[in-house]
């Protein structure tokens, strides 16, 4: 099954969709991410992320209209984490808090591509199925830098 011009994803209160919905502009998509930035101290050492509160905003037809991406701060992947995280969340929570009419729901959005500090932001078709040789259909749709994948019957649900 190819992939809808309009890729569904089920609002999720409490877990990873849980941040989308609507707002008088349109549609929006936001969370707080972490991105793998290497390790500390070399190979061996804990993973160290870049924290980061996005907001991605789209008309009512699901065309993406602008992104808010901001990083509020890199460290080792464990307790110092903590506050980095608490203060996306803060900063996010201010964004979505101004978005006047928003209510958390399903969304329906086209796919978009942004780029911020080098790290790619948005939702990007793939091909994930086994072709014929040399064939290559997208089959799929990957949200970055989260890693949800969605993927046929398109009912809203994905996979990570």
């Amino acid at each position: 099954m190819s992939v809808p011009d309009l890729i569904p994803i089920r609002h999720e209160p409490h877990y990873r969709t849980a941040s989308i919905g609507r707002w008088d502009r349109g549609q929006f998509f936001a969370h707080v991410t972490g991105v793998f930035m290497g390790r500390e101290g070399g190979d061996c050492g804990r993973p160290v992320k870049r924290w980061y509160a996005v907001l991605h905003e789209f008309d009512e037809s699901g065309r993406h209209i602008d992104s808010t991406i901001e990083a509020t701060g890199t460290v080792p992947d464990g307790p110092e984490k903590m506050p980095v995280v608490a203060a996306a969340r803060e900063l996010l929570d201010g964004w979505l808090g101004a978005l006047p009419g928003r209510k958390f729901g399903d969304i329906k959005i086209a796919p978009f591509a942004e780029h911020c500090e080098g790290v790619l932001f948005g939702l990007v078709l793939e091909c994930h199925g086994e072709y014929a040789e040399g064939e290559e259909q997208d089959d799929w749709a990957e949200f970055y830098p989260n890693r949800l994948g969605f993927s046929a019957p398109w009912d809203g649900s994905y996979d990570t």
